[in-house]
């Protein structure tokens, strides 16, 4: 079994990590020669404004008094600007939006996971192009943009990492410490001539970061009024810091401006997914070089999102359109698209500009065409048909030509489809080995699901009891043997990474393991020909519902809904419901009552007195500790000492109980739901009550249904414990009501996850629900306390379950068997549902579902050993004496 299981972690471990080498690998390449504009640009320095967390529609709204939020942008919006809609990418954070606004790509899901303040890889970006770049805000955005650049001469600012507290008197105060220091940074220009004149070279940029609004927003929500008089905070400061820098460069008339933000919020507080209110952030540009205002209207924001907005722009376009304003080469994986509109100069200059920008896209295809193509056996390799070399020569050509002659117009038209094929020729490059993976993968994945459902059919049934053909078995070995040798000299004769022979040679072994059960596969096929054809497709039809039930809940929440109710109808068409009213009765009540969860909006014999008061003051911190924020007098130290008590003693005190079942069951929901009440925010505090009602009911019910296999196995409930080890020798062979059981244990696994949330309230999950513990800005403690809060109910279900295995005299090892298959059938049906492409809550959603399934089997084994430990173990205290069950 110990060799089964570290297979079984190999195995998954490889197909967990197959889908970014497959889907999600850097799309950065190295060895371009920097491009740029071969004209006079028209700004010497650029002055960037990033409001983390602007929405668009909040900055360019008016209020009830037709007073806009932000008077001063307004003004440039009307009289001296541009300004539009940016479009954010792949995901509405902080880390990638910064990433898209200053280097021009977006940076694959596998790096954003790798980190926030490091970089997973060097990139180019605006600030490494220019001459001096000076920032100020945040240290967990400003280092990652100094330690990619090459040289000395990007240079930080940043405040503490405790000034980012969501239970801050005044979160404002990130802005205005911005402010602040920019003019003081300047006011020591006038005084250091070394500092003096480095400021007044060309190519120079300033980068205000302001989290003021981003931290409000999570705190207060977007429609607070602390939001809205932060935009107006840092309206004030921008409208300071302009006349600032005009006094200071005597209103040369070289200074450009830009304003937008790396990311919106919805209404509750929460960015990372897909809504127009996470992915639209605003887009203001003037000064030097930047177009006048045109004639637009404001009223888009009434109805739907920006419905018909004609300005409306990728979060990457705004990289190229920087550089242009100061003319410092385009970042080399920018995949930005110049916006002309915003341009305030020649027709020639715009030709140029946008003549350079397909340029430098074009020297990405061919690194990356060659690359593909010193890798690929030359009969082997498919170029790219619709921009072959010729095609580049003559386009770019045809573009000098049209600038020559003066037809700028049909220059930009011809370099904006030279960039459509480029792009989309590094797409397919990109994805150019993706098909023969994803085979390689699928016939690992067939063939493992293929090989445990024979070792189910041949250890833990009476079906068969085959053995092996020594001399067909070392056939075998030399045949899949050969096989591996030939798919290994395909894989180093084209210079493969070494991750490839992975993925292709794993389904060698695994088809090997289940070629030599071939006489398993006949017994099993003649046991099947002889099994009626009704009852076989029957049961083949309800495999086939319940797997797609579970696939379509991890989409659908109201589709566990669907599952409780089927549920609740189960005795009904067995004989359960004649044996046992009463338990039916509940176990029917509590389906449809859990039922009701994913419907909602997402966001023992002796009473234990010590864990009850330990809800009652759990309940008491919450009210108290909301309240002392509502009211701006910060997090209470108390609270604070409290809860991280309570979430630390929450493992322990169920040990100090006894081990009889149901006194140590409810010991261990009544000691969960002290932190859970304290992570809580609303209705889902009901949710751990609810269905551990249900899990007790569950394990009522499974006793009854073991009078289907003789009244010897039906236990008293009364006596069992823990604590006493089942004999291996009791443990029975597998019935088809077994496969039930496991599919149920699987569901409910999956309720607890979907119950009260989904995959995007994972992502961009409510920061209130953590004020208990903390509330300065801390990713990784916030990420932590909210898995624990999402682990709560699975704990609750792995405990119940271990009831059910042990008055049902379940092998775990055959449990383990059945639920490996289940979740290694979703896990293929999600692999093809993975996508590298659209929103954020696409690609994270399709990622977290594989992921979430892949991990499923490890994560089963970790919550059975952490169930074993907190039914069977008791920790004694001064000396008790331990008490037995008779």
């Amino acid at each position: 079994m110990l060799i089964f299981i570290i297979a079984g972690l190999l195995v998954h471990c490889v197909f967990l990590a197959s889908i970014f080498d497959i889907y999600f690998t850097s799309p950065l390449v190295h060895g371009m020669t920097p491009q740029r504009t071969p004209l006079p640009p028209p700004a010497k320095r650029l002055v960037l404004f990033i409001a983390d967390g602007l929405r668009a529609d909040t900055l360019y709204e008016l209020d009830d008094n037709g007073t806009p939020q932000a008077p001063y942008l307004r003004n440039i919006i009307e009289y001296k600007g541009s300004w539009g809609v940016s479009h954010t990418h792949v995901p509405t954070e902080s880390r990638p939006g910064h990433v898209a606004l200053i280097a021009g790509f977006y940076e694959d899901v596998s790096a954003v996971a790798k980190g926030w303040k490091e970089n997973p890889v060097e990139f180019d970006s605006v600030f490494n192009e220019s001459k001096y770049t000076w920032s100020w805000g945040s240290p967990d955005i400003l280092p990652m943009f100094a330690k990619g650049a090459s040289g000395d001469h990007v240079y930080t600012y940043c405040y503490t990492a405790e000034k980012e507290d969501f239970g801050a008197q005044d979160a404002t105060k990130l802005d205005t410490w911005v402010f602040d220091h920019v003019k003081n940074f300047f006011r020591a220009a006038r005084s250091n001539q070394t500092l003096f004149s480095k400021v007044n070279e060309e190519k120079v940029v300033l980068f205000l970061h302001l989290l003021g609004i981003d931290t409000n927003g999570h705190a207060h929500r977007p429609n607070s009024r602390e939001y809205k008089d932060n935009i107006r905070k840092v309206d004030e400061g921008i409208n300071d810091i302009v006349s600032m820098l005009e006094d200071f460069y005597g209103n040369d008339g070289k200074t450009a401006f830009i304003l937008t933000s790396d990311h919106g919020m919805t209404d509750w507080g929460s960015h990372g997914a897909g809504h127009p209110s996470e992915t639209l952030t605003p887009l203001i540009a003037w000064g030097a070089g930047v177009n006048y205002p045109q004639k637009v209207t404001f009223q888009f924001f009434e109805d739907e999102f920006l419905k018909g907005i004609t300005f409306l722009f990728a979060q990457a376009d705004i990289a190229p359109l920087m550089a242009s304003l100061i003319g410092v080469p385009f970042p080399l994986n920018s995949v930005g698209i110049l916006p002309l509109d915003y341009l305030n100069n020649s027709a020639h200059f715009k030709a140029e500009s946008m003549f350079t920008n397909a340029v430098q896209i074009l020297e990405q295809f061919k690194i990356k065409m060659t690359q593909k193509k010193e890798t690929t056996l030359s009969f082997l390799f498919t170029p790219f048909q619709l921009l072959s070399d010729t095609e580049q020569i003559n386009i770019l050509r045809k573009a000098r030509s049209y600038i020559h002659q003066e037809k700028y117009h049909e220059a930009v038209s011809l370099c904006k489809t030279l960039i459509s094929l480029a792009l989309e020729g590094l797409s397919y490059y990109h994805t150019y080995d993706r098909l023969f993976l994803g085979i390689s993968v699928v016939m690992g994945f067939v063939g493992w699901t293929s090989y445990v459902i024979l070792l189910i059919v041949k250890t833990h049934t009476s079906l068969t009891r085959s053995t092996h053909d020594k001399a067909s078995t070392v056939l075998l070995l030399y045949g899949f043997g050969a096989i591996g040798v030939l798919i290994a000299f395909f894989l180093l004769i084209q210079t493969c990474p070494w991750t490839y022979y992975i993925y292709c040679l794993l389904p060698v072994p695994v088809w090997y393991a289940v070629v030599k059960e071939f006489r398993v596969i006949q017994d099993l096929a003649s046991l099947l020909l002889v099994f009626p054809l009704g009852q076989s497709i029957g049961f083949l039809v309800a495999g086939a519902l319940g797997i797609e039930i579970l696939v379509f809940s991890f989409f659908y929440r109201s589709t566990l809904t669907v599952g409780l109710i089927a549920f609740a109808g189960w005795p009904l068409i067995t004989r359960l419901w004649a044996q046992a009213k009463v338990t039916t009765l509940s176990w029917t009540l509590l389906c449809l009552l859990l039922a009701m969860f994913p419907l909602m909006p997402v966001v023992g014999r002796e009473p234990n007195i010590s864990l009850m008061l330990s809800i009652a003051l759990s309940t008491y911190v919450v009210n108290s500790t909301h309240s002392s924020l509502q009211h701006k007098q910060g997090l209470p130290v108390i609270n604070q000492i409290i809860s991280w008590t309570t979430l630390a003693s929450s493992l322990f005190v169920p040990l100090l109980s006894p081990t009889f079942f149901f006194q140590r069951l409810l010991s261990i929901l009544l000691s969960l739901m002290s932190p859970y009440l304290l992570l809580s925010t609303g209705y889902e505090a009901l949710f751990p009550l609810v269905l551990s009602g249900l899990m007790f009911s569950w394990i009522y019910m499974e006793k009854e249904a073991l009078q289907h296999y003789g009244d010897s196995l039906k236990p008293k409930l009364a006596v069992l414990n823990f604590s006493y080890t089942t004999d291996i020798t009791q443990f029975r062979q597998l019935h088809l009501d077994d496969i039930r059981r496991s599919f149920f244990f699987v569901f409910f696994i999956v309720t607890a996850f979907f119950g009260t949330g989904n995959i995007a309230s994972v992502n961009s999950f409510d920061p209130a629900s953590i004020y208990c513990f903390l509330t300065v800005f801390n990713p990784f403690i916030m990420g932590s306390l909210l898995v624990w809060k999402i682990v709560i109910p699975f704990v609750l279900v792995s405990c119940a379950f271990e009831a059910v295995q042990v008055t049902t005299q379940l092998s775990s090892k055959s449990l383990f068997l059945i639920v490996l298959v289940i979740s290694d059938l979703m896990a293929l049906h999600f692999f093809f549902l993975v996508k590298d492409y659209g929103s954020w809550l696409d690609i994270g959603t399709s990622i977290s579902h594989y992921v979430l399934v892949m991990v499923f089997t490890i994560f089963i084994m970790l919550l059975s050993g952490l169930a074993q430990l907190l039914t069977t173990k008791r920790i004694e205290l001064w000396g008790r004496t331990k008490r037995h069950s008779m």
